[in-house]
């Protein structure tokens, strides 16, 4: 009885104010992004349709403020909320958590032992493509093309000539589960490898060292939109800086070009194998990949399963492009997410 019970569920909650909670913050140097993206949500979503609450979750307090400046705590037994005297109960999680616990599956797997639908991919997807060690090596049997790696777990020996063996110098060296180029330095002799190790075991247990790919940087993203599954148009990455870094990213250095400036036998090259990778791990919802054109042959660099959803942010422009707008993006994420609970 229990899908009929969903079934009769959604038929009735169809005419009625939905709540959703707006899931932000985070454990990571990403909060200050992720509270961006969750006013941007709070902004656009269709308030004829939901009621929006926008929750911070920190590693000290799991906080709803109210009208008056008040913090309210969640109830983490079953994710409500008392105001008022009155229970708050939520229909649906919209996860605009960038990094830790948000976009690694501690809190989809939550969310799925409360019975509360959260938007984006499984506990799975989220936790392999934030790894980005075990996504790509996951890919490899498949033949996704992608930069000569080195991978080290903090503690352990290494060998910096054997290193630049593996992979060539200059190579970046990346904090193995970050986002937002935080702990990504890029390397151009010995002493540089041996202190950026350092500086990304300062983010992370896990480095991984990959080989440099001279070409032409595009970000791709692919959702679940009204049920079908898309590739939007492509994003040309141009930075100012010496790669495309946090600064780059947040602070207004680069140049981000919509659509790319791709031939058409490119552009089709990146598309297939965005699509392709987003069905090989099983995706939902959005995605944003990375790649290095080289030779025209598209490098896959990483995944995100929670982009950053400001006006300004890579994936929002490319909905754009794509005739999409904040509101139907968001509303079709909420609606994506209830409907395969």
């Amino acid at each position: 009885f229990a899908p009929l019970f969903r079934l009769i569920k959604r038929q009735i909650s169809k005419h009625t104010m939905k709540n959703i909670a707006i899931l932000m913050g985070g454990f990571s140097q990403e909060a200050a992004v992720s509270l961006q993206s969750a006013a941007t949500v709070a902004e656009y979503l269709d308030k004829s349709k939901y009621t929006a609450y926008r929750i911070l979750i920190t590693k000290e307090k799991w906080v709803y403020t109210d009208t008056l400046g008040q913090e309210i705590p969640v109830d983490k037994n079953d994710f409500s909320l008392t105001l008022e005297g009155n229970k708050i109960t939520f229909d649906c999680a919209f996860n605009a958590i960038h990094g830790t616990p948000g976009e690694d599956g501690y809190l989809q797997a939550y969310f799925a032992l409360v019975g509360v639908p959260i938007t984006g991919c499984s506990m799975y997807a989220s936790a392999l493509t934030f790894n980005k060690r075990d996504m790509l090596s996951v890919l490899k049997p498949y033949g996704i093309p992608r930069a000569k790696a080195y991978y080290l777990n903090q503690g352990e020996p290494f060998s910096t000539r054997e290193i630049i063996k593996t992979v060539g110098l200059p190579c970046f060296v990346k904090a193995n589960r970050s986002g937002s180029s935080i702990g990504v330095f890029k390397a151009y002799d010995e002493k540089d490898i041996d202190q950026a190790i350092e500086k990304a075991f300062e983010v992370d247990t896990e480095v991984i060292i990959e080989e440099f790919l001279k070409g032409t940087e595009v970000s791709v993203g692919v959702i679940t939109y009204r049920g079908k599954k898309r590739v939007l148009p492509i994003t040309e990455i141009v930075s100012e800086n010496d790669f495309f870094d946090y600064e780059a990213k947040y602070q207004g250095k680069s140049k981000e070009i919509t659509p790319a400036r791709l031939s058409d036998e490119e552009r089709k090259k990146v598309e297939e194998i965005a699509l392709r990778v987003y069905n090989l791990l099983q995706m939902k919802g959005f995605s944003r990949s990375e790649y290095i054109l080289v030779g025209g042959v598209p490098h896959l660099l990483e995944m995100n399963t929670t982009p950053g959803l400001t006006k300004n942010s890579i994936l929002p422009q490319q909905a754009k492009a794509a005739g999409i707008s904040l509101t139907n993006l968001f509303d079709n994420a909420i609606e994506e997410a209830m409907n395969n609970d």
